[in-house]
């Protein structure tokens, strides 16, 4: 089995004068994605591999996870996640080495949110109609597949949790 967190970058600044790409995260983003670096600590989920975007704030966002993960994973920032469709994101997800188990994807809206969204088959009714309805900065799906990396498909997983990062605000 295998499993894919899928973590939307968190809240980052409106504009840059450098542009889009070079748009850092404010306080709150740095808050909510040491939160969920937290949850995914609490909960015993270590990834092997994250693949994140070469963004700033997906970048940041990472940077924010890494103290709280036991072993850090082998993390590849990679320029074609920008912004990418969903399809870019799945054929990123194809190519991850057999016998990695867990792996994070850290990447943007709208092509995490419609990826989760096509990948997730089965699970909570209520959590499925919760992703589907928004992905939030800083929020993540927990997917789970019966297939190794390479066979993933439309429907394939299971969704196992979603969370929104308000939800683990403590104020």
């Amino acid at each position: 089995m295998t499993k894919l967190i899928l973590l939307r970058h968190a809240k980052a600044v409106r504009d840059d004068p450098a542009g889009d790409h070079a748009r850092g995260l404010i306080q709150r983003g740095r808050d909510d994605a040491r939160n969920a670096g937290l949850w995914l600590r609490e909960h015993a989920l270590n990834p092997e591999i994250a693949l994140v975007s070469d963004a700033r704030r997906t970048r940041e966002t990472m940077e924010e996870l890494l103290p709280h993960f036991a072993r850090p994973p082998h993390a590849r920032v990679d320029p074609t996640l920008y912004l990418a469709e969903p399809k870019t994101l799945l054929k990123a997800l194809r190519a991850i080495p057999r016998g990695v188990r867990t792996a994070l994807l850290v990447a943007h809206n709208p092509g995490i949110a419609e990826l989760a969204v096509a990948l997730a088959g089965a699970g909570e009714r209520r959590d499925l109609a919760d992703m589907a309805q928004a992905f939030p900065t800083a929020s993540f799906g927990i997917l789970n597949f019966e297939k190794d990396w390479r066979d993933i498909g439309e429907l394939d997983g299971r969704l196992e949790r979603f969370i929104k990062a308000r939800s683990l605000r403590t104020v």
